[in-house]
């Protein structure tokens, strides 16, 4: 069974700390066997404050950070030193050299300025709420801060943006860890979207549109439903009834990345299940998730998820694939 800790920090926020028991929790394989174990811990293993009147009365200590496959540290408002200097005190640096090597490290929203202290990210991609991104990366220049997307994987260090992010990337690493099928039952056992489009700009801060504000939602949803499709900039824009331009402008307002960009992503997520799901070949799959060839699907599978379609179905397989029917020439 895999092993979660949560390390909760002093004026810890309870919805982020709620979220790795959730998301985790309910996590079970085909037997009906949980597949994660999940521990709440504090430096001391003494309670912490939150931030919503209450404290949180902790059944480990930090020594549990040895035994964790995977340790996720949830935001913070109170993170003093860390916040101004970039310094980590030292009872926590202390804990968090307690941490097993090979373990998985994650953050959820600010929460991510404890990980960039330590040093664990400097030189690589990482995010944060999108209100702090421009100090975060003052603090940690050497961090290649992403304020636009909902999470980051980068292998064994992730971090997520503000708040809900959390649930988006928990559910990744359930999907990472054992596929589409058990992060989708997750999701709607928690009664979440298992997959978020677009990232965090798109909740940041604008004035009130118009009245007669034109969105981009008809047309994503018609695009769902035609990803065999080749679907060119242009021929979405026309279905928005705008042009190519104000089409791009609105997409990337509204979703946090280009129309391309979108597209692919949704291809590699019918990819996979389907890979995961049906018998289809990899040459009939990357035709109905409209890669065309499959060298193209194994392209952007491969960077997506880093490995090919063979080795990825190999491992997220369900025992019972349901198939999928194939259509009759002439049918």
């Amino acid at each position: 069974m895999h092993r979660v800790v949560v390390l909760a920090l002093d004026g810890v926020m309870p919805f982020e700390l709620g979220i790795p028991p959730r998301i985790f929790g309910v996590a079970i394989g085909p037997d009906g066997q949980p597949l994660y174990r999940v521990r709440i811990c504090t430096v001391d293993g003494r309670a912490v404050s939150t931030d919503a009147g209450f404290a949180v009365v902790p059944e480990y200590d930090a020594g549990e950070l040895a035994e964790a496959d995977t340790v996720v540290i949830p935001a913070t408002h109170e993170l003093g030193p860390i916040y101004q200097h970039g310094r980590l005190p030292e009872p926590l640096a202390r804990a968090l050299a307690g941490i097993r090597p090979g373990a998985r490290i994650v953050s959820i929203c600010t929460a991510s300025y404890v990980l960039a202290a330590a040093g664990l990210l400097d030189g690589r991609p990482a995010t944060t709420h999108w209100r702090d991104a421009a100090h975060f990366q003052r603090t940690f220049p050497l961090v290649k801060v992403d304020p636009n997307v909902l999470f980051v994987d980068d292998g064994d260090v992730l971090t997520s943006a503000g708040v809900a992010a959390g649930v988006d990337l928990c559910l990744h690493l359930v999907r990472r860890d054992h596929g589409s099928e058990v992060a989708n039952q997750v999701a709607r056992r928690c009664v979440v979207p298992p997959w978020r489009d677009g990232g965090q700009a798109q909740y940041i801060e604008r004035p009130v549109p118009e009245p007669a504000f034109s969105t981009t939602a008809a047309t994503r949803a018609w695009a769902l439903e035609r990803l065999d499709d080749p679907l060119p900039l242009s021929g979405l824009a026309r279905h928005a009834g705008m042009s190519v331009r104000s089409f791009t402008r609105r997409f990337r307002d509204e979703v946090g990345m280009t129309p391309g960009r979108w597209l692919t992503l949704q291809r590699v997520e019918r990819a996979r299940h389907l890979l995961e799901s049906s018998d289809l070949s990899v040459d009939q799959i990357a035709a109905r998730a409209g890669f065309g060839a499959p060298s193209s699907l194994r392209q952007h599978l491969r960077s997506a998820v880093g490995v090919p379609p063979a080795a990825y179905r190999r491992t997220f397989r369900t025992v019972t694939a349901t198939p999928i029917a194939t259509p009759v020439a002439g049918a």
